[in-house]
């Protein structure tokens, strides 16, 4: 290692050290210091309900997700509730001809339910998108289809936003990182990936049962502080499977008065989980900067809980920011890899056209599984808003594991996790088809971005 790297490692570990100090200090302030602690371990954070008798279905890529959606709202007899980073009015959710435009579609249901969106109102100051012009524009179009309500949520930290993705109608309710808008990327994709532009890999969870009254509380707690509108509290649903399942949140301190002190259940959900990983820790992100997440990955790696565990993560090949904190953070990774259990891979359609991995999903040991809106970075674990739905399904669990792995591989993916990384896997990394390596992995420079935008951003 030459001496630039000495450096620049050893200024990487203190930005970061300092920058988890700094959110150790926040959490032990606001009472929630126990999720830094290192103790805490399982499939559940104890800090939200778990809810039995759920059905959790995992609907893969916008092809699967946006019909559904669709669907429901086309069908709703009770409600229709959007809580977005953005949507855009004239989006379509399927690609049919004669589809509606999202507007239509709303409207239409506004004839017969209460329908209410709520949106992120962008960035004071138009650094990014949604800039505030165009969600102004979004709600002005929105509101002008009769019935349907529309606010616009300013209440973000600074250099922040309102990131969740949900949608409840009547009793089912959908969880997951696919925006309703074509703005920084068309979401509409299929496992196949087609070639096309950029290709846009992503989930959402269906859910049914007991647990969509939680998602329905949280988003009529928002609806109140933005709208001033109490929602009747809701009716929880039957029972509909055997699945248990916990909606986890990211909230700062601060934004609202039902969470003063915050929720960062959804950081401790992670935490508690990759502590627990024995065999198999499988991740789909936008992003991996968090140095919390990845201090957990790394003893994993250095300190294998069992000969056959394995680590695969797939990533974006080129992040719409980040790309070198993430690669610093996989040459960390790569460094503690003696026994080569790490592999890092993204997605390819047909051999070279990138696709774009938008993903918010981990599975560990076919036990455990999340799905939601929150990346792998500081912004996601504590300083953006984010709902994501946990489950210890391992019928669920696996079952989506083995799909997206013969998705991503196209082969048979049913043998035991470890022998399917090294002998499916590796070999396909050397000859890409629709997975490849993730280029680059140097910590050089690149590194020390996410320490320094943490700690200059987080409050």
């Amino acid at each position: 290692m030459g001496l630039l790297d000495v450096l620049d490692a050893r200024l990487g570990d203190g930005l970061e050290n300092l920058l988890c100090s700094h959110h150790a200090r926040r959490l032990r302030r606001l009472g929630w210091g126990e999720v830094l602690d290192g103790d805490g371990a399982g499939w559940f954070t104890p800090r939200r309900t778990v809810q039995h008798g759920n059905k959790i279905e995992v609907l893969i890529d916008g092809a699967a997700a946006f019909p559904a959606v669709a669907e429901a709202i086309e069908n709703a007899q009770k409600y229709v509730h959007i809580a977005n980073w953005h949507a855009s009015p004239d989006f379509r959710l399927t690609r049919e001809p004669g589809a509606p435009q999202l507007r239509e579609l709303l409207s239409a249901a506004a004839e017969r339910v209460p329908v209410r969106v709520l949106l992120w109102a962008g960035p004071p100051f138009p650094m990014f998108e949604p800039t505030r012009k165009r969600a102004l524009a979004a709600q002005k179009a929105f509101l002008e289809c009769g019935a349907v309500r529309c606010e616009l949520d300013a209440r973000e930290r600074t250099l922040h936003c309102h990131h969740e993705k949900i949608v409840i109608v009547d009793d089912v309710a959908f969880v997951g990182g696919l925006d309703m808008t074509a703005v920084e990327g068309d979401r509409h994709d299929s496992p196949e990936h087609p070639p096309r532009d950029l290709g846009w890999h992503d989930h959402v969870a269906k859910l049914e049962g007991p647990v969509v009254a939680e998602v329905a509380s949280h988003f009529a707690a928002r609806w109140l502080e933005i709208a001033g509108e109490t929602l009747p509290a809701p009716v929880v649903p039957p029972e509909a499977g055997s699945s248990s399942v916990q909606m986890v949140r990211t909230i700062p301190e601060k934004t609202y008065s039902f969470a003063p002190h915050g929720d960062f259940s959804l950081l401790d959900s992670y935490l508690r989980a990759l502590r627990s990983a024995e065999s198999l820790v499988y991740m789909e992100n936008q992003f991996l900067w968090s140095p919390e997440i990845t201090e957990v990955l790394l003893d994993k790696l250095s300190n294998p809980p069992s000969p056959e565990f394995r680590m695969v993560l797939l990533l974006p090949q080129k992040p719409s920011n980040g790309a070198d904190t993430t690669r610093g953070q996989l040459g960390r990774l790569f460094d503690a890899d003696t026994d080569e259990r790490l592999v890092a891979a993204t997605l390819v359609s047909h051999g070279d056209a990138p696709v774009y991995i938008h993903a918010k999903l981990a599975i560990v040991d076919d036990r455990w599984l999340t799905v939601g809106s929150a990346n792998l970075n500081e912004h996601s674990l504590f300083n953006d808003t984010e709902v994501n739905v946990v489950t210890d399904d391992p019928e669920v669990a696996r079952s989506t594991r083995l799909r997206l792995w013969t998705e991503h591989l196209g082969a048979d993916v049913s043998g035991p996790a470890h022998l399917v990384v090294d002998e499916i896997w590796r070999p396909a990394l050397e000859r890409p088809a629709r997975v490849t390596s993730l280029p680059g992995v140097s910590r050089r420079a690149g590194r020390l971005q996410g320490p320094l935008r943490g700690l200059l951003v987080d409050g």
